[in-house]
């Protein structure tokens, strides 16, 4: 058996996976508990009771990597709860002084998150020219006045160039000394509002970011175990602790990107429609060359409209969960003793799956005048399986649907607009998998000459995938095995000189630990 073991560990809406593999990817043990309110205790419990499924307790001392999927950014937002105060400076006066920012936040997240906000000459053109210089007294002023937990900065067309953001951090360093700082370029893409909003959000979750470590870390404290950890990201890789710390925005997200990974890792294929059938909903997303296909629309977080990179991903209100005959509606964690299969009194997805025979759940069977009304049940979900099949597939109905997630039974054996359903070994805890055998990325997104230049461009883009790896590697990738896995160029056809946004993506194994 090979020298060392992680963990991957998942905090679902109704479960915490949590799974063992070995250096060769080979699942040793798996676990599902229920999530707890506060999620953490949900931790500590998945992680205990997978390290006690290991077939052998000495076993649990070649533990040396955690890797963890977490939904506590995502609550946080959601909750309004644990967030950090934030001081908002926009490098952009005159040009964007009609919209001020945060301006569109409900109320109740930017009276939570908001410490002040400024506007300060400065900003750039899509073309890395400066609209105005950098109003360096205003910005010293701003932050020496604004006592916050953080600092978030977002200067206009910042991907362009990134010289003023840059320098606003070290005067902030100067004044103020060592607080948090969330520069844009580094988070988002073209578009000041979202990208400035992903920022602000960014810079409010570094105090959640370190709770969560610390709980991590006291649960595995608990058991004596010296591990790195690492954080799974929205685009289904890991970022190392350190990382995760200075961008805990990109752990939102992560939970379906992991489940799209280990459908691709357990599976064995890269290109298929993904069903994440949970406790409470299905999660339908598309494996592209093995990761999961980013989407192109603004993304919408507890009300608030960012561009960071998220997956694909069409929800339905389908689960093992969901309550027959109800509104949108789940029984989540308590299906254990609420379904008719385990001696409850409710009527579950779940029953209805066990009375059409697609599955073996639970210790009772489904009592008969109850099958009628759960066969129309299973009627109308097929069909609202095959309609979101439709609405991911693009057109396309020659791909694999690949089902994972502990519900993954509920789903037909034939759905239409897919070739044939997959259901791997392990698939409950894809998701965990998934983060268990992620590699570290890091990507750029900036703007070059369309043509022209010879040279000039071409060592542009030379440093564009230069920067990536080095972010790849900061993550936790391993220098001598990161490349390049995606570079696109998109015309800008509205500029008086022809340009185009650069998007590269680097991405490698996490460098090999001793054993």
């Amino acid at each position: 058996m090979s020298t060392t073991l992680r963990v991957g560990i998942d905090v679902g809406g109704t479960n915490t996976d949590a799974v063992v593999l070995d250096d060769d990817d080979r699942v040793l043990a798996t676990a599902k508990r229920p999530t707890s309110p506060d999620v953490t205790e949900g931790l500590r419990a998945a992680l205990d009771a997978v390290l006690a499924e290991l077939p052998d307790p000495g076993l649990e001392t070649r533990v040396k990597r955690v890797m963890l999927g977490t939904t506590h950014a995502t609550n946080a937002i959601l909750e309004r709860r644990a967030l950090g105060r934030v001081a908002v400076l926009r490098l952009g006066a005159p040009a964007t002084t009609s919209v001020p920012p945060l301006s569109e936040w409900p109320d109740d997240l930017r009276d939570t998150v908001a410490a002040g906000t400024a506007i300060v000459r400065g900003g750039h053109f899509v073309d890395g020219r400066e609209i105005a210089p950098l109003d360096v007294d205003a910005v010293r002023k701003f932050v020496a006045t604004t006592p916050a937990d953080a600092v978030a900065v977002a200067g206009v067309f910042s991907p362009a160039s990134a010289d003023q953001e840059n320098r606003v951090a070290e005067i902030i360093r100067a004044e103020i000394g060592d607080v948090p700082v969330s520069l844009s370029h580094e988070i988002g893409s073209l578009g000041l509002l979202e990208r400035e909003n992903a920022t602000v959000l960014n810079a409010a979750l570094y105090g959640v970011a370190r709770d969560v470590t610390a709980a991590l870390r006291e649960a595995l404290d608990a058991r004596g175990l010296e591990v790195e950890t690492y954080f799974a990201q929205n685009d289904g890789t890991l970022m190392a602790v350190d990382y995760a710390a200075r961008y805990p925005v990109l752990t939102i997200g992560s939970g379906p990107a992991n489940s799209l990974r280990g459908a691709a890792y357990l599976s064995g294929v890269t290109d298929a429609i993904v069903a994440d059938v949970g406790g409470t909903s299905t999660d339908l997303g598309v494996l592209v060359g093995g990761f999961p296909r980013e989407s192109a629309a603004a993304v919408e977080i507890g009300g608030v409209t960012t561009n960071f990179r998220m997956p694909d991903i069409l929800s339905i209100a389908l689960g093992g969960g969901t309550i027959v005959g109800a509104e949108p509606r789940s029984v989540g964690y308590r299906i254990g003793t609420e379904a008719l299969v385990f001696g409850g009194s409710t009527p579950t997805m779940t029953d209805a799956a066990v009375a059409a025979g697609r599955g073996t759940v639970g210790t009772r069977p489904v009592p008969e005048e109850w099958h009628e009304r759960l066969a129309r049940a299973v009627r109308a979900a097929d069909e609202a399986v095959a309609d979101a099949v439709d609405r991911v597939a693009l057109g396309r109905a020659d791909r694999p649907l690949v089902a994972v997630g502990g519900g993954a039974f509920l789903l037909a054996d034939q759905v239409p607009g897919a070739r044939e359903v997959i259901r791997p070994a392990h698939a409950e805890v894809a998701n965990a998998v998934g983060a268990a055998i992620a590699l570290a990325s890091g990507r750029l997104e900036t703007i070059v000459p369309a043509s022209g230049g010879g040279s000039s461009r071409a060592r542009l883009i030379d440093n564009a995938k230069e920067e990536a790896a080095a972010r790849a590697v900061a993550a936790g990738a391993d220098p001598a095995t990161v490349q390049i896995v995606e570079l696109s160029e998109i015309p800008l056809s509205y500029l008086p000189e022809p340009a185009v946004r650069l998007h590269v993506k680097a991405a490698g194994p996490l460098a090999r630990q001793a054993g």
